[in-house]
């Protein structure tokens, strides 16, 4: 009772509110599942009929993975922002510097889920409010400008034809410009995903119960024809098991061609397990609300363990019958390779005529949706969280009336409305987003995978209301030198330089952490930072690890350069 009254004594402004259990936790980070359809024409572009085996292995790491994190996360009941906080604590002792960038480069990794998402859901919106007129060689609009401009070929004509009917809004852009390796546009998908932004902005204002309550509806809505649509193929006769072969890789990426298991057919793999993960370990969110359970000793290892549950079955089945519907050249259609007709493709799979059709695909908007909510909540607590234990500017630790951390959700907001404006250009820019915002969850999975044995060897005293086993916990450890080798190998693959990008964006925590440290705290933490670990600043000089994590970093750094050098396209 002690750690939890001196962890509260804070001012009342900067409390989050205890108004949830595991259940609200769970469909809060419902939206999980959802991440699927971000990136599932994409890994089907760069690893053809591997497509189906990349998903599942990444989801069994990503469940392996959060046993470590659901143990940590019960070290800290009064503690909110995920895992990246409470592994940030294990290595507070070895370095001040590695321990923020835990924070940040999950926060940058999370937070632009607001923007893809909203990006694609807008593409949605459009598709269904002022869908691109489909025209064939037999259409008449075609024949007619055929018979008006002799010699055209019919594929002329049909570019032709369907560019004179695109409706005006499809191609209307109020400012746009190169910058770098992106774009940037403010079209007609920027504005409508900035509404949905404000939307869902508004919802959570009403903090964390209200935002369970909502997303409980929304997830259902979500969740269910996510099931349908990976259940009815099969039973239908849908599924062609020529689709799943040959298994082996693409010779070159968004090419139908089979090539080999040579090693640049092993880097268009590591790249689609790199890209993968950032939607298979999302789940992790689940903990990020820990100081807001009723029980957080029992509702924490609960709330990640059915949100894995579910990812398990959803990203395991979605994509295998989505592959074995649509084969390889489905899967490398544009619309499905840029994600605006992933929606289309997932309804049409489930038949039932125009109306089911266009049910299906709003209830995907819903799925977005459902996924920009819980990358908000989860975020904006991480914001919120890391102001509050001393990592990131003070501003960030407000909460509203409700509970909410509003100001974080703003700094959110605004963040992703930069986002969004690259995001919406095209889709070399949204993967070059997506790649560098991985870089930094692989950054951010790498150092809290080894916050577990840091954590047993320095506080192996300190009761556990979860303890995974230690085989468990030596797996996570593991896992995070492999995935630094799908970041240092498969980031190239997305863009040459979202792996350089994503290194200086996790940088940027530096001068930011600096300027909390230094100069608005003077050098010194936060009283109540390690209050759950009944820990004061004094105690930070025993590191009982030794050089062991030292050399974790050095092996890491080391493990993803040497894959940059051996894996190329």
């Amino acid at each position: 009772m002690s750690t939890i009254s001196t962890a509260l004594e804070q001012p009342a402004e900067s409390k989050l509110l205890r108004h949830i259990d595991w259940r609200g936790a769970f469909w809060v980070a419902s939206g999980v599942p959802a991440l699927v359809l971000f990136s599932i024409g994409g890994i089907a572009g760069t690893t053809g009929t591997l497509a189906f085996l990349i998903w599942t292995v990444s989801m069994i790491m990503g469940f392996l993975q959060s046993f470590t994190y659901a143990e940590i996360a019960g070290l800290f009941p009064n503690k909110s922002g995920g895992a990246s906080i409470y592994g940030a604590t294990a290595w507070l002792r070895y370095s001040k510097f590695i321990a923020p960038l835990s924070v940040w480069c999950n926060w940058f990794a999370w937070s632009p889920v607001l923007s893809l998402g909203c990006s694609i859901a807008a593409a949605y919106i459009l598709n269904a409010l002022a869908p691109v007129p489909l025209f064939t060689e037999t259409s008449a609009e075609v024949v007619a400008y055929i018979a008006a401009h002799a010699g055209t070929a019919p594929a002329d004509a049909i570019t032709a034809v369907t560019a004179a009917a695109t409706p005006a809004i499809r191609n209307w852009t109020l400012y746009s410009h190169t910058l770098g390796p992106v774009s940037f546009t403010l079209n007609a998908t920027f504005f409508i995903g900035a509404v949905l932004m404000l939307i869902i902005f508004s919802i959570q204002h009403r903090g964390i119960l209200g935002t369970a309550n909502v997303q409980k509806y929304i997830g259902l809505l979500v969740i269910i024809p996510m099931l349908i649509v990976g259940v009815v193929p099969i039973f239908t006769g849908q599924i062609n098991w020529a689709n799943f072969s040959p298994l082996v890789p693409l010779a070159a990426a968004y090419a139908p061609d089979p090539g080999a298991w040579n090693i640049a057919g092993w880097t268009l793999v590591l790249g689609g397990m790199f890209i993968a993960a950032w939607s298979t370990y999302g789940f992790e969110t689940a903990v990020c609300y820990t100081s807001e359970f009723k029980n957080p000793g029992t509702d924490t290892f609960k709330a990640i363990f059915y949100s894995g549950l579910l990812c398990m079955l959803l990203f395991i089945l979605v994509p295998f019958t989505f592959q074995g519907v649509l084969g390889l050249n489905g899967m490398l259609a544009t619309p499905i390779v840029d994600g605006s007709g992933v929606a289309d493709a997932l309804a049409g799979m489930v038949g039932g005529g125009k109306i089911i059709h266009s049910l299906l695909v709003m209830l995907m908007i819903l799925a977005l949706v459902l996924c920009i909510m819980t990358a908000m909540a989860g975020s904006s607590r991480t914001l919120y969280q890391g102001s509050v234990d001393g990592w990131l500017p003070r501003y960030l630790s407000h909460v509203n009336e409700h509970g909410a951390p509003t100001r974080a959700m703003w700094t959110d907001l605004g963040f992703n409305l930069i986002v969004l404006a690259i995001a919406s250009a095209d889709a070399t820019s949204f993967f070059f987003i997506l790649a560098v915002s991985n870089c930094g969850y692989i950054i951010f999975n790498f150092l809290n995978l080894n916050a577990g044995w840091i954590h047993r060897i320095d506080n192996g005293h300190i009761a556990r209301p979860w303890k995974a086993p230690t085989w468990l916990l030596g797996i996570g450890a593991i896992f995070a030198y492999v995935n630094a080798i799908f970041m240092g190998a498969g980031a190239k693959v997305w863009n040459p330089m979202a792996l350089w990008a994503g290194l200086i964006t996790a940088a940027l925590i530096i001068p930011v952490f600096c300027f909390r440290h230094y100069i608005q705290d003077k050098g010194k933490f936060p009283d109540h930072m390690l209050a759950d670990l009944g820990m004061t600043g004094a105690d930070l000089s025993v590191k009982k690890a030794g050089m062991l994590p030292y050399l974790t970093l050095v092996a890491g750094v080391a493990v993803m350069l040497i894959a940059n050098w051996i894996f190329v396209i």
